[in-house]
């Protein structure tokens, strides 16, 4: 199938209802508001396309996008690959989701994270900080540098409450990361929340709120799931 006949297809899936929705949570035009169900039926028939999700990224369309993230071949992407994606990022939910999946199960999603942070584009940073806290849950605690997550959770200490509005968001879930999938480094970010307090984010015309890093990990301790890494985090 063509980027265009998949277009094609999800268009009418669309709804007004859902628009708005998703309208609240800072997703912007070109959008058809089509359920996530439905793009995992399509994800479920095409599984991985390298070209295929290319080309649906680079019709700016927030469904397509967030398509592409799904079925995106992410050992076949490039840095310049990536680097597109995260600059041509639509919305927050596109630079969190998509671009960070895609990052994070790439070959490049370290070099690409510790980069993107960097960025004055708060899009960017928010994948950054995205694909981070993919890593942390999909690699194994011997192919993770324990000094740098330290260092990146002291960042994080210091530095939140300076940050763009979503980068905040993103920074307190990768503290909430590392605390869940790295158990060795627990306590630690349970120690950066207390030190940093409070985080507010404008969430919008939403009842969402920022997750509480003591509360969303003691819920997987009580599960014992604590370090518990996860095959993909596509979803």
């Amino acid at each position: 199938m063509t980027a265009a006949e998949i277009v094609a297809e999800i268009e009418p899936l669309g709804a007004e209802g859902y628009r708005n929705i998703l309208r609240h949570h800072g997703i912007k035009d070109p959008m058809f508001g089509v359920k996530i169900e439905e793009l995992k039926k399509i994800q479920k028939r095409v599984k991985k396309d390298y070209k295929l999700a290319l080309d649906l990224y680079a019709t700016g369309i927030y469904d397509a996008q967030y398509l592409a993230g799904l079925i995106a071949d992410d050992a076949k992407m490039s840095k310049d690959d990536l680097r597109g994606w995260a600059e041509a990022a639509t919305s927050p939910a596109v630079g969190e989701n998509a671009v960070a999946w895609v990052a994070a199960e790439s070959n490049h999603g370290r070099e690409l994270a510790l980069e993107w942070i960097e960025s004055d584009n708060e899009l960017v940073a928010v994948a950054g900080w995205g694909t981070l806290s993919g890593l942390v849950a999909i690699k194994e605690d011997s192919d993770l540098d324990m000094e740098e997550l330290t260092a990146l959770l002291n960042r994080v200490k210091t530095t939140i409450h300076q940050q763009q509005n979503r980068v905040r968001y993103k920074m307190n879930s990768f503290v909430i990361a590392v605390g869940s999938y790295v158990e060795s480094l627990t306590d630690l970010a349970l120690q950066t929340a207390a030190e940093y307090g409070e985080v507010t984010v404008e969430m919008g015309a939403t009842a969402c709120k920022v997750p509480s890093v003591p509360e969303t990990i003691g819920k997987i301790q009580k599960r014992g799931a604590i370090g518990k890494k996860r095959k993909t985090i596509k979803c």
